[in-house]
């Protein structure tokens, strides 16, 4: 009886698990990916964000399940963009228009993640 309490705990913390970890909000590796093709635009090098910039942030929106997704995936766009010299806030605020996505706040290096909603 004790090894079938045992199993069922086992089974069932395995789903939990599962359920948990497919609903976490994307890392900020996968953010620094999906966003990396978007360099370029928000620099200033390209005049439009590329196709792979466009789809790598619809990803990103599709994936947003929460309030916590979304600023999880605000503060890595924002480490992630101290990373690179000449971004300009002015082109990042055009890439969501620019790429067709609504991302439901202003996307800019002075935002505060922590106040969307």
């Amino acid at each position: 009886m004790k090894a079938s309490l045992l199993s069922l705990f086992v089974v069932l913390s395995l789903v939990y698990f599962y359920a948990q970890s497919s609903n976490a909000a994307p890392t900020c590796g996968t953010v620094d990916m999906k966003a990396a093709s978007c360099i370029t635009f928000a620099t200033g090098k390209d005049s439009k964000p590329s196709a792979a910039c466009c789809a790598g942030l619809q990803q990103l929106a599709q994936s947003v399940k929460s309030v916590d997704d979304k600023k999880a995936i605000c503060r890595c766009l924002k480490a992630g963009i101290k990373n690179f010299v000449g971004v300009q806030d002015k082109l990042l605020s055009r890439i969501p228009s620019a790429c067709n996505i609504k991302v439901g706040f202003p996307v800019s290096i002075n935002t505060d993640c922590e106040k969307l909603h």
